[in-house]
């Protein structure tokens, strides 16, 4: 439903590179009644999924570490981030999206997920919505090494934890992606590992 405060006057394109940076200047009526024209500017990417793999058996979670230039900008002197499988959505709906993703980044090939909730990551400048999932892994689904595509400039290292060392690592600020962090917390919060 379309908000009726909210009158977009203009949307200018101020990148489209890899994706797409928009600023646009609208109208929003106040809670006085009085209304007010403001600019902001929104980045879109396009919309994601994400999973975090379980073994209820061995108390275990599939992670991943990859570089993540945005993160080495803002400090992380590494560079390199432990998360949870993710990828864009490319036209795919999220639960083919993580499936294929899952095989593709980790080497499991897995057939059943749980989606769990969605997410706005980072309403003030994303306009991203990621889809959660969960889902739960055995060593016979691993068909292959996993480590991304490499056509995609993918180099990433495939981390089997124990669930508690990895609800230890966000303490620690080992993992500091929030992605992952509410997939981890989930888990805790349900009971499941």
């Amino acid at each position: 439903m379309q908000n009726p405060n909210i009158n977009i006057l203009k949307t200018e394109i101020l990148s489209d590179n890899w994706y797409t940076l928009k600023k646009v200047t609208y109208t929003i009526e106040k809670k006085d009644g009085n209304k007010e024209t403001q600019s902001r500017e929104a980045y879109d990417r396009g919309n994601g999924a994400v999973i975090l793999l379980y073994n209820k058996i061995s108390g275990t979670v599939i992670l991943t570490r990859q570089f993540r230039l945005p993160t080495f900008i803002n400090g992380n002197t590494t560079g390199m981030l432990i998360e949870a499988c993710a990828g864009l959505l490319d036209n795919d709906n999220p639960e083919e999206c993580i499936k294929r993703e899952t095989e593709e980044e980790t080497g499991y090939k897995i057939s059943k997920v749980e989606k769990v909730f969605e997410a706005y990551m980072s309403p003030g400048s994303v306009t991203e919505i990621l889809h959660f999932f969960i889902a739960e892994y055995s060593h016979e689904m691993k068909i292959t090494d996993g480590g991304g595509l490499e056509e995609e400039g993918e180099n990433i290292e495939v981390l089997e934890l124990p669930f508690e060392d990895a609800l230890a690592m966000i303490d620690k600020g080992e993992i500091m992606d929030a992605k992952t962090i509410m997939l981890l917390q989930y888990l805790r919060i349900k009971n499941i590992v």
